[in-house]
This record gives C-alpha cells, structure tokens and sequence, in this order.
C-alpha cells in the first residue's frame, strides 16, 4: 500500500524545486535537482507531480497566487485613485526584482519564453494567469473612466494588456541588464503615455 501524500513534501518541492526553476531555467533543472533540494528521494516526485510539465504547472500557480497575495490587494485600495492604485502596483513589482538583483526575471515571462514551444498545459496554465492579470487591470482601470481619470475612448482591456507586455519587457531588459533602468522608463515614459 502506497504512502499516503504529505502536503508539507509537495510544497517543499514547490518551493526549492521553484526557486530552481527561477534561477536556472525549468529545462536545465532536472527532476533529481528538484528532490535534492527539497531533501526528499527522488521517486517521491511522482508521488505529488503526474509529471515535471504538471511541477511547472503547479510552479506557476503558487507564483502567480503568492504575486496576487502581495500586490493584488493595491489594485483594490478604494481610497487611492485608480490610476495611483496602478502606478503603486507596478512600482510594488519593480521592487520585487530588485530586491532580487534583477537576476532572476518574471518566472511567467521565463516560462511563456522557455516552455510554451514544447508544453500546451504550461502554454494554457500562463494564458490562464494573462487573463487573470489583465482583468485586475483592466477593472482598476474602468473605475479610473467612471471617474474621468481616463479618457472615454481608451479601452481598458487593451490598455491592461498593453501594460503587461510592455511591463514585462521591461522586466526582461532588467534581467539582461541587472538594472532598475527599465523600470525608471516604465515609469516615466509608459505609464504616462498610457494612462493619460
């Protein structure tokens, strides 16, 4: 009789096999990395994950829940004015990787550029994640019309996903560069070219 799952096993491999994944690619890191690093045998994987493209999956989710944890909660700040809610949003994210150096990158723009080619689960857990993101964007950004923060005739669904490319693109340009400077831009030129 097989042993029974331990939730606190899974999310152990979640957390060491992730930030693997984050530091040196989820196609360089192998499945024997992921174990040894979560302290746990490798046969034990396949106890919690069908396969590793079902780890990237489940890798995701707990990235995108724990960016939603920390800075969803901005866009929905009632009392701040919409716009304001989006530049705080996106200067709360620019300083998660700086604290990290800028090295690591955004894992869903790593995984969108690394996996999608070869994973159609990975391609659809990501376009899933876009969609959320967009809409939390895209509501901010409705209130900031009802109010007349934003002109009437910009679309707030495009307008959400043009943040997120080019804030993603700017995280990019970070991680080659292991500088803030694409954020200053972002900052200075984007936001307001867009948001006005």
């Amino acid at each position: 009789m097989p042993r029974p799952a331990n939730p606190e096993t899974r999310s152990r491999l979640l957390e060491k096999g992730g930030d693997l994944v984050s530091t040196r690619g989820f196609n360089a890191t192998g499945v024997q990395e992921i174990t040894a690093a979560a302290g746990v045998p490798k046969g034990s994987f396949y106890n919690y994950f069908d396969s590793k493209e079902a780890f990237a999956v489940a890798v995701l989710t707990e990235y995108w829940e724990a960016v939603v944890a920390e800075y969803g909660a901005i866009l929905n700040q009632r009392r701040t004015p919409p716009l304001s809610r989006i530049a705080r949003y996106f200067a709360g994210l620019a300083e998660f990787h700086e604290r990290r150096r800028y090295a690591v990158g955004c894992l869903i723009g790593n995984m969108a550029l690394e996996v999608t080619p070869t994973s159609e689960d990975v391609r659809i857990k990501l376009a899933a994640i876009y969609r959320d993101w967009s809409a939390a964007l895209a509501s901010c950004l409705r209130e900031a019309q009802e109010k007349g923060d934003l002109p009437a005739g910009k679309d707030p669904g495009h307008l959400a996903v043009t943040l997120i490319d080019t804030f993603e693109g700017a995280v990019m340009r970070a991680k080659v560069e292991r500088s803030r400077a694409p954020f200053d831009s972002f900052k200075r030129f984007v936001l307001p070219s867009l948001l006005t």
